[in-house]
């Protein structure tokens, strides 16, 4: 029996449709939000970590000069510029003397004088001297005299008085001796006083070094204390290196470091914390440490430079392990999804020390070979299906 139109109708449309519902019910739990989760797996291991610190810092010099004079004065004189290498002792710079010369001229002649009168007092002591052992030895004499009489007591009271004027002058030529010669002290002190400014006016180079900088330039009035000339020691530079307090634990001096300088891209050199400073940088919330090469590089770097400092710290114990890209978050707490049976569950961990490779110890919360979500192609929750790939592209998707 033939059926009628209209059913045969309806039944393609039954048909179609039933085809499309499969059609959408595939797409849906194949690529839409009902797809499984395309991820990468990997099992927790049991192995040894190297953590390493790792800063920034600048380039700087150990020991650095700022070689000025010890009184106001104006440049007169520069001898050498930036980039300079001079020896120990070398002539840097001099500074106008003014009327430095004319005094110490003067004193000279002071002293001389001084040193004259030294002489002149002299002569009077002697001259006193001998006038008061005269006086003495008439005293006596007429003292012998008077006891048999001889002579009148009123002369031998004037031979004392005598004898007591000749104490006074010979005292007085004696205060006029030291006097002269406290006079020639002083002078003799002022004019080493004024030599020694001189010598300051004229700057010197302590060490062998490099120049750095002209702080000034000729007919600049300086005052006292100011730098003219600031100059390093080549052979003695170091990082100044800064690393963030919350990864700082275990820095300590004479760990190996590795430095990059940012001139020379891909290429580091050793070296070794030589400090670490006992203040940090509250500002920054930095710990800061000196870092010095182990051979200096050559051509060597300037100062200021920015490089990039990796410190090694000890090897730790073998513990569990996992990459940190495995950690996800999870109402603001680090995860990690566990693998089990095909599906996930969370797991709260706990971690330790990491190594800059991204492996990162577990402490708590996973054992020696449980498979865990490394990569996923979109963000997980208790309820996603996965679909365990190594296809990069998918995980991409």
């Amino acid at each position: 029996m033939k059926l009628p139109s209209v059913s045969r109708r309806t039944l393609m449309l039954i048909g179609v449709g039933a085809v499309a519902a499969a059609l959408f019910g595939y797409v849906v739990l194949r690529s839409g939000p009902l797809a499984p989760v395309a991820v990468r797996i990997a099992a927790v291991e049991a192995r040894s970590i190297s953590p390493a610190l790792f800063g920034i810092g600048t380039v700087e010099a150990r020991f650095s000069y700022k070689i000025g004079p010890t009184i106001a004065g104006r440049v007169a004189k520069i001898n050498v510029d930036v980039g300079n290498r001079v020896r120990a002792g070398q002539v840097l710079a001099e500074m106008d003397p003014i009327d430095l010369d004319a005094r110490i001229a003067a004193l000279n002649a002071a002293i001389g004088r001084a040193e004259a009168s030294i002489r002149t007092a002299e002569a009077q002591v002697e001259d006193a001297s001998a006038r008061r052992d005269f006086t003495l030895a008439q005293t006596k004499r007429y003292d012998e005299l008077w006891k048999t009489r001889t002579v009148s007591e009123v002369a031998v009271e004037t031979k004392r008085q005598d004898n007591q004027v000749a104490d006074a002058a010979l005292s007085a030529a004696r205060s006029n001796l030291l006097a002269a010669r406290q006079d020639v002290q002083r002078n003799r002190a002022d004019r080493e006083g004024l030599i020694k400014q001189r010598e300051n006016l004229i700057l010197f180079a302590p060490v062998d070094g490099v120049i750095a900088a002209r702080k000034a330039e000729l007919g600049t009035t300086i005052v006292a204390g100011q730098a003219v000339i600031e100059m390093i020691d080549p052979k003695n530079l170091w990082i100044n290196a800064r690393f963030d307090q919350v990864a700082a634990t275990g820095l300590q001096q004479n760990l190996p470091a590795s430095i990059a300088l940012r001139s020379r891209a891909g290429k580091s050199v050793p070296g070794r914390v030589a400090r670490v400073e006992v203040l940090a940088d509250a500002v920054t919330e930095e710990n800061l440490a000196k870092v010095e090469f182990d051979t200096l590089p050559e051509p060597l770097p300037p100062i200021g430079e920015l490089a990039e400092v990796t410190v090694a710290l000890p090897e730790l114990p073998a513990s569990p392990v996992i990459p940190n890209a495995a950690i996800q978050s999870l109402n603001g707490k680090p995860v990690v999804w566990r693998v089990e049976d095909g599906k996930i569950h969370v797991a709260t961990v706990q971690f330790g020390s990491s190594d800059l490779n991204g492996a990162i110890q577990v402490t708590k919360g996973l054992k020696v070979g449980d498979q865990i979500v490394v990569y996923s192609a979109s963000r997980l929750a208790s309820t996603s299906r996965i679909r365990v790939t190594d296809n990069s592209t998918e995980l991409l998707k």
